[in-house]
This record gives C-alpha cells, structure tokens and sequence, in this order.
C-alpha cells in the first residue's frame, strides 16, 4: 500500500494501536478525568480522579453488583466500577457528551474500547432519569459532581432515588457550612469557577433534608474530603463577608465555610 493510503493512527481502532500511538491519541484531546489506559499512557485529566475516589467511600467489592453512573463524562467510575467486580455498569450521561466540542463522548469510546470494557453507554439526561429509561433500579448508583449543577435539586435526587435499589453515593460541592439550619448559596451566572452550570452549594444539613424529601429513609455525610475557610461567593461580596466573618469567629472561633462532602443514601 502506498504511504499516502496508509491509515493514520485516528483511523484505526484504539485498540490496535501501539502505546506510543495511544499517547499521541490521548494528548490530542482534552480530558475531564485521569485515566489508567495500561502500558504506561493515563489521560491527562482536569482532575486526578483515582486520588479523589479514595474519598468519595465507594464500596471496594463490587463483585455481582448493578451500577449506575450518572454523569459519566470521561468513564472513570464506570469503569472502576466494572474494576471492582460489578456484574453491569450503565454509564449516563447527556449534558457532557452532547454539549459542543467536548471531547468526553469519544473519550469514554476510547477508553471502552482500549480496556475491552462491557461498560453499556446510555444517553439520557438527569431530568428524564427513571426505571423505565435505564432497565430497571441498580444496587448502586454513583451521582458524583453532579448535584451543585441541578436548577432543581430536589426534583434530581429524587430521580435518583427512583433508580436506586440499594445505595446512592452523592458528593457534592457544599457551602455555608457554618450556617447551623438548612441552606443553600446560590450562584448567579458564572460566579463559581467561572462556570455557569454551577447553580447551588448546599450545606450538609440542606443536603441531608432534600435526600430524605427525594425518598431516601436514611443518610449518612462523610467528613468534608476538601475544605475552604471563605464561602464560595466572597470575592463578590469582600466587605459584607468580612464583616459576617468576624462576627461569625467571635462566638465560634475558626469554622470551614464550603468544601466538597460526599453522602450515602438508602431507601
């Protein structure tokens, strides 16, 4: 065959790639997650996913589980999942894989394939979650990073509740972690990270009341896993924060404002 007709590294399947064609695959694209692809080649990831799942209390056996992951993105946790033992795994996702010029769809085609993974892809948003769109309910749903995106949190937790048949892991962005009532920061456009998918940051008792309104008869938060002294809108707000934050340390000396938990519940 000549050169000119020989196949580029794209147009074959990853899969029958060498490592060194993996790698320049990968670094062509842009990644969410941090991702183990063998031979030495991970993904270059936003966020350094395997250090991050030591926090987010996901059973270590999986073995003859169903999981449902929504918000899939790049496949990280479906794919540990699938690690760890479970029987299936269904990754969810709409919003990532469809928006324009993310890469996370065929990321996760890329990883499926590489890993000769089982992993069964689904498109589905979280607002059209339920049984009858996913096969069923899963003795393990993964909702990670997803509920501080919700202009309807309660309405999302309660989806995910119709699927979950044995345990929800919910980790989330949480703010006004000193505030000692249910509550929640709104986020007005951009104004956390520059984002503007970024809706709301509750704080751990909020969290806890809308589980249990979505249907969830117990839960269990974690500690804090990541911690911050400021609240999330601060930089909009320096001098009334200042002053509320003094007056806050006077009768409860130093106190972490927002961070990142993680919440178990079941039905």
């Amino acid at each position: 065959m000549p050169d000119s007709e020989q196949p580029t590294t794209s147009d074959r399947a990853p899969s029958a790639m060498t490592p060194d064609e993996l790698r320049v695959e990968v670094a062509r694209r842009r990644w969410f997650h941090t991702i183990d692809l063998g031979n030495g080649v991970r993904t270059p990831g936003q966020k350094d996913t395997p250090s991050e799942a030591r926090h987010f209390e996901i059973p270590a056996d999986l073995t003859g589980k169903t999981v449902l992951d929504i918000g899939a993105y790049d496949g990280f946790y479906s794919f540990e999942a699938e690690r760890r033992g479970a029987a299936r795994v269904v990754a969810a996702d709409d919003w990532a894989w469809n928006w324009p010029g993310s890469d996370a769809r065929r990321n996760f085609d890329l990883v499926h394939d590489v890993l000769d993974s089982k992993v069964e892809p689904m498109v589905v948003s979280v607002e059209d979650l339920s049984p009858d769109k996913v096969g069923g309910q899963f003795d393990v749903v993964f909702f990670l990073g997803v509920l501080y995106h919700a202009p309807d949190p309660i309405g999302y937790l309660r989806n995910v509740r119709s699927v979950t048949a044995g345990l929800a892991i919910v980790e989330t962005v949480v703010d006004l972690l000193d505030v000692p009532v249910p509550a929640s920061a709104y986020y007005p456009r951009d104004t956390l990270n520059n984002d503007g998918s970024n809706h709301f940051g509750p704080n751990r008792l909020a969290v806890e009341g809308m589980m249990e309104s979505a249907g969830f008869g117990s839960v269990q938060a974690f500690p804090p896993w990541h911690t911050n002294p400021t609240w999330g809108l601060e930089h909009l707000y320096p001098e009334r924060a200042s002053r509320l934050r003094t007056m806050v340390r006077r009768f409860r000396g130093p106190v972490v404002r927002s961070g990142r938990m993680v919440f178990h519940g079941r039905p």
